[in-house]
């Protein structure tokens, strides 16, 4: 390696610590590299940048983007919300129950955590605060629920990483499967443990009688069959993952006309906020596409490798390595960019140590959404606080059980292979 490999990294790291846009940030660390580097001709840059975003799966991401937008214009989040409250809303804790019960739920149809994150903070913090919760409280659990949503399928980071490391992404779906229902499981135990300290109840009963029960789960039904129609028509070979998500943007089109619910001026809207946030995630991944191939080239991956097998050949304290390494890069970094540098660094070195490819896949997505939650850069706590006016300090020390419990749920996934091989071996 050279100084110029070394001196675009420390570039990166700060213009990310000042604020700089992900993809800018990214870009101008290859940018330098080239510049230290004039034998190198600029149209392999440009090159670079234009072959990471032309990849076959990623043309999944704009239509599972829109159709989770599409989601968000049919009235569906309500009914789903109506179910949730009608099967837990009278337990202690109630509607932080239904919070998190929601964010599994939405996470199948819309993708996006940001979006859940944005979408719960708006609609269920302040029916949390008016039911006795904390504003802090109510905060930190939208957005560590939110953190659910990249593990459900059809989640983006799997797309991603599938696309990036040559693994199976409907495989990847059905993995996720597993530890998101453990986290969800996670999450109510802990809101429940800590709403009966502190009396958080419902001032009044909800009706949870079987008759309500069933009424809104046919209300809820139809959002709920998509992911179910996804992960069914991969595995019977009835479509692709890039044509599972046109499918789901047609299934959203049926739901918002079966409900009555979507007009045409909110596709219209739907279709500009697809093209803004895909577009957003298109340049971060050209970016870190441009600067993955300055560190193949510098021969990064054969070192590290080097590295772990001279002094490290264990594949527990490689995998503690890579937890440690990868929560404080997550900490700093945007999960999609820094799984493009670093998952063809780190996925060569699971396969050295015999690590299931499916099962360090999920260690390394369940890591990057911790840090979407972790201080400085985390954008699910900005997005949150900036809805729910939760001052940053109260937010992180309100949030430190939920990280004790994120750190117990990683271990669990790492150790314990069944929780994300299960379901794969069970139905492949």
């Amino acid at each position: 390696m050279d100084f110029a490999v070394g001196f675009s990294s420390i570039l990166m790291l700060v213009l990310l610590f000042m604020k700089v846009p992900v993809f800018i940030a990214i870009l101008g660390a290859a940018v330098s590299y080239f510049a230290m580097h004039p034998e190198l001709s600029q149209a392999i840059l440009v090159q670079r940048v234009l072959a990471g975003s032309q990849s076959i799966p990623l043309l999944a991401i704009p239509f599972f983007v829109c159709a989770g937008v599409f989601m968000n214009y049919t009235g569906v989040t309500k009914r789903i919300v109506a179910f949730c409250e009608s099967i837990v809303g009278n337990i202690i804790g109630g509607v932080g129950h239904v919070t998190v019960l929601v964010a599994t739920l939405m996470g199948g149809l819309s993708g996006s955590n940001l979006a859940d994150a944005a979408m719960e903070a708006k609609m269920l913090v302040p029916e949390m605060r008016k039911r006795g919760f904390s504003n802090a409280f109510a905060s930190v659990l939208v957005a560590t629920s939110a953190i659910i949503t990249p593990l459900i399928p059809p989640g983006i980071a799997m797309i991603i990483y599938g696309s990036i490391a040559n693994v199976s992404i409907g495989k990847l779906f059905i993995a996720g499967i597993g530890p998101g229902l453990i986290l969800c499981v996670a999450l109510m135990i802990l809101v429940g443990f800590v709403s009966y300290k502190r009396g958080y109840r419902n001032p009044v009963r909800v009706d949870t009688s079987p008759k309500r029960i069933w009424t809104t789960f046919k209300g809820a039904f139809l959002p709920l069959c998509l992911p179910i129609i996804i992960i069914g028509g991969i595995r019977i070979g009835a479509f692709t993952p890039t044509e599972a998500g046109a499918v789901a943007i047609i299934y959203s089109l049926m739901l918002g006309i079966v409900y009555r619910e979507m007009r045409f001026k909110d596709i219209i809207v739907g279709i500009k906020e697809t093209i803004l946030t895909s577009a957003s995630i298109m340049l971060i991944i050209g970016a870190a596409s441009a600067f993955a191939w300055v560190l193949t080239r510098e021969k990064v991956p054969q070192y590290c490798t080097q590295l772990f097998i001279d002094h490290l050949n264990n594949a527990v304290i490689f995998l503690l390595i890579v937890n440690v390494f990868l929560l404080i890069v997550g900490m700093f970094i945007e999960g999609n960019a820094a799984m493009i540098i670093l998952v063809p660094l780190l996925a060569p070195l699971a396969h050295h140590f015999g690590i299931n490819e499916i099962q360090f896949a999920m260690v390394v997505i369940f890591n990057f959404a911790i840090g979407a939650l972790s201080p400085p850069m985390g954008t699910l706590m900005f997005v949150t606080c900036s809805i729910t006016k939760c001052p940053m300090g109260t937010f992180i020390k309100e949030a430190v059980p939920f990280y004790i419990l994120l750190v117990i749920c990683l271990l669990l996934l790492t150790f314990v292979p069944v929780f994300s091989t299960g379901l794969v071996d069970l139905i492949y």
